[in-house]
Parts: C-alpha cells; sequence; structure tokens
C-alpha cells in the first residue's frame, strides 16, 4: 500500500508565496517593456518628476508651476544637443548606458574624500527623469538601472536624447529645454544660439538653484568650458 505524504501547511503557503511573486515579476516586465516601447514613438504627457513637483508645491501652499512643451529634436538648434552631450555624457554615443571609466573615476575620487563625482549617463538620467521619483534609495538605484537598460535596448541614442531634452527639470516647474528657451531667452529651441546653449546646460546640476537670469561667476566659467567641449566633439552622429 503505497502513502501520500501530507504537505505541510507551512510548505503550502511558501509555496503560493513564490508563485505570487514570480506573477508580479512577469507582470511587471511586461508592463515595463510595453510601457517602454509606446513612449519610444509617442512624447511621454507626463514624469513622476513632474507629478512629484506639483504635490510638493500644493502640500507648502504655493502655486503649481507647470511649463512644458514638446519638441522634436529637428525643431531644437544643433547646438542644444550637442552641449548637453557635451556637458553631462561625452561618451554618451559609444557607451551601453553606463560610462564604466566615468563610474571608476567618480569611485576613486569619492574614495580620497576629494569633491564628491557623479558619474550617470543620458540613458540613466532619462530613466531616471522618465519612470522614477526623486530619491537616493537602493531600490530606486536598482530600478534606474533596469530601465536604462531598457532605454537602450528599445530606444535608439538620438530618441533617449530627444526624450531627455523634452523632460529634463530646469526650474521651478520648467521642465524641458524648449520650455527654458521660451521662459528664459524668450524664443524657441530651433533659435537657440551656441552661447544660450550652452548656458542651459551648464544649469543641469542643479537646475532648481541656478538659472541662465542670474549669471553667476561659476556659471559662465562653466558655460565656457562646455562650449570649448563642444568645439572638440564637433556634430553629433544624429
Amino acid at each position: 500500500m503505497s502513502m501520500t505524504r501530507k504537505r505541510r501547511p507551512g510548505s503550502r503557503g511558501f509555496g503560493k508565496l513564490l508563485h505570487g511573486l514570480r506573477q508580479a515579476t512577469l507582470l511587471f516586465l511586461a508592463v515595463t517593456v510595453l510601457i517602454t516601447l509606446l513612449l519610444r514613438f509617442i512624447p511621454p504627457p507626463a514624469t513622476p518628476l513632474m507629478g512629484w513637483r506639483a504635490v510638493e508645491a500644493a502640500w507648502q501652499k504655493k502655486p503649481v508651476k507647470w511649463k512644458k512643451t514638446w519638441r522634436p529634436l529637428e525643431q531644437m538648434s544643433p547646438s542644444l544637443a550637442r552641449a548637453v552631450v557635451a556637458s553631462e555624457d561625452q561618451r554618451f554615443f559609444s557607451h551601453h548606458g553606463f560610462d564604466l571609466e566615468a563610474i571608476q573615476n567618480a569611485f576613486r575620487a569619492n574614495q580620497a574624500g576629494r569633491r564628491k563625482l557623479g558619474a550617470s549617463t543620458i540613458s540613466q538620467q532619462t530613466a531616471k527623469n522618465l519612470f522614477l521619483w526623486p530619491d537616493r534609495t537602493w531600490l530606486r538605484k536598482g530600478l534606474e538601472v533596469y530601465f536604462t537598460l531598457l532605454l537602450e535596448l528599445l530606444w535608439s541614442k538620438k530618441r533617449i536624447l530627444e526624450v531627455y531634452l523634452n523632460v529634463v527639470e530646469m526650474g521651478d516647474g520648467v521642465y524641458g529645454m524648449p520650455a527654458a528657451a521660451e521662459k528664459y531667452f524668450g524664443k524657441p529651441a530651433k533659435r537657440l544660439q551656441a552661447e544660450e546653449a550652452a548656458l542651459l546646460a551648464a544649469c543641469l546640476p542643479a537646475p532648481r538653484r541656478w538659472k541662465p537670469t542670474h549669471l553667476t561667476p561659476y556659471l559662465a566659467g562653466r558655460q565656457r568650458w562646455i562650449l570649448r567641449q563642444m568645439q572638440q566633439i564637433g556634430p553629433l552622429p544624429l
């Protein structure tokens, strides 16, 4: 006579938990891949950061500001894309989402106790701006890695750069370089001169603190450095 071994209640519960986690993971992968594919072709209507800032302003009983103007890359000055690449990620077209050399340099500098350096690429910043919230937890960093890989796999470099230029925060309630061009220079992004593009790019590390309309010695020096870098890298392979 054969005897069947009864499963303990704890093992059944653990099996259900594993099944639920597996189903949730597959659903997450399917949804995020689908959204990423859609955003390859359509302009993102908003980003989590935009919503975060709006809620933050409402909570502090301040006016909710939201200035955003979508423009294709062809309707922006070539100097604008070149200035951002020169300033933020000069190896953008040669890496696959992560600049290993910049990461190593930043690690060595930070270990030596010098000024803290970052090594975030344009692809990483696009993933962060487009999908995630402003935080520095390990969870958010892990999701940033995942979405960066998705963008590099499913989008072209041109699309990554185009979306980044259109969604990056450029001041209090100002999102994207086209909106920044209109607000700070009173002109469309297509008509920006190299000096103006470099000044916008110079504000990117801290766009809520630095503004093109308040030129400081630091910003002016950074603008000059970006202009020199723009000359060195030449036209972008778009």
